[in-house]
């Protein structure tokens, strides 16, 4: 019941006041990009959702021409990054726009990160788990370490969320996602349990 009805209308409800609710912070960063960079504020990208269906995510443009295609850590002094950019991947500000992807239903709060297309060629038996659910905003590996991990380790992780996932689950993993915002992702470093 949660799983199919219950996390969708949960994700529609909380995706709807955000979008309301942040309005007004998204006015203020769009301005700031603008201010710092030319360019256009969104940056999209082709990732794989559930059962292996490609959607656009959204995010907010960091860079001065275009987005990394790996996952790799921002350092403040990166020369591809705009000012503003690192903070706003630093505190994950830039993926608050997936929202409106939650509120689509490409995604949901909670789930495995979507990777890049590409990416399906390489998966493990793990990896092949975490498209039998939809994609998330955190998911289990985000908070436990994300890029500090291998792939095989996101991916361990990825099908204990597949198989565990629960309201508790996730409102766990919620609730340490926004410490991690806080204090940083290195503090939170574990390795997933065989």
């Amino acid at each position: 019941m949660y799983k199919k009805f219950i996390k969708r209308f949960l994700d529609l409800i909380v995706a709807l006041s955000v979008i309301i609710f942040l309005f007004p912070l998204f006015l203020i960063i769009y301005i700031l990009v603008k201010i710092d960079s030319p360019g256009r504020f969104f940056f999209f990208q082709d990732r794989l959702g559930y059962q292996g269906k490609v959607f656009k995510i959204y995010k907010i443009r960091t860079m001065f021409d275009k987005e990394r295609v790996a996952d790799r850590e921002i350092l403040k002094n990166d020369i591809e990054v705009t000012k503003i950019g690192y903070y706003l991947r630093r505190f994950k500000i830039d993926e608050l726009p997936q929202i409106i992807n939650v509120f689509k239903g490409d995604m949901s709060l909670v789930g495995p990160r979507p990777c890049l297309p590409q990416q399906l060629k390489e998966f493990n038996e793990d990896g092949k788990k975490r498209i039998e659910v939809v994609p998330g905003l955190t998911g289990l590996s985000q908070v436990n370490g994300n890029i500090h991990l291998s792939w095989e380790e996101r991916w361990k992780y990825d099908r204990q969320y597949v198989e565990k996932q629960s309201f508790i689950l996730d409102v766990k993993i919620i609730f340490k996602t926004f410490l991690i915002l806080f204090n940083g992702e290195d503090k939170y470093l574990k390795s997933p349990n065989v």
